[in-house]
């Protein structure tokens, strides 16, 4: 197989969602658009990940259990990765909480909120880390 024959590696997304029906459809929408994933149910555990992995960027939500959430990511990624940090998405389905507004506001991070549809996603990930290869 010639180089230039060889299809381009892409990197994963990491998805951190504690929720899985959400998890699942999260993960098949991005698959079927042609971004590879790499999934997670924690915060904790996406740092872990972040910290030996190479990824495409982060759709997190902003709630998760384990004392990691969404703002505490963001603020590791800005410190510790900081060419991701203008490829995270937040997902929340709680966009009235006083605390995920604040996020929002003083990160500056797109986020979508549950539930969603396809195309609105899709078009936020796009945005954030381009499309798919």
């Amino acid at each position: 197989m010639t180089l230039s024959a060889m299809k381009p590696v892409t990197l994963p997304v990491l998805l951190i969602e504690d929720e899985p029906a959400v998890m699942a459809y999260v993960r098949a929408t991005l698959e079927r658009n042609g971004y590879a994933v790499v999934c997670t149910e924690s915060g904790a555990e996406g740092l872990r990940l972040l910290e030996s992995g190479e990824f495409l960027g982060v759709v997190s939500d902003m709630r998760t259990p384990g004392g990691v959430n969404g703002a505490d990511v963001h603020a590791w990624v800005v410190r510790h990765r900081p060419e991701l940090a203008s490829r995270i998405i937040f997902i929340t389905g709680d966009i009235a909480n006083e605390e995920t507004v604040a996020t929002l506001r003083d990160t500056g991070v797109p986020c979508v909120e549950k539930p969603f549809r396809v195309q609105q996603f899709i078009s936020v990930v796009e945005k954030t880390m381009g499309k798919a290869l």
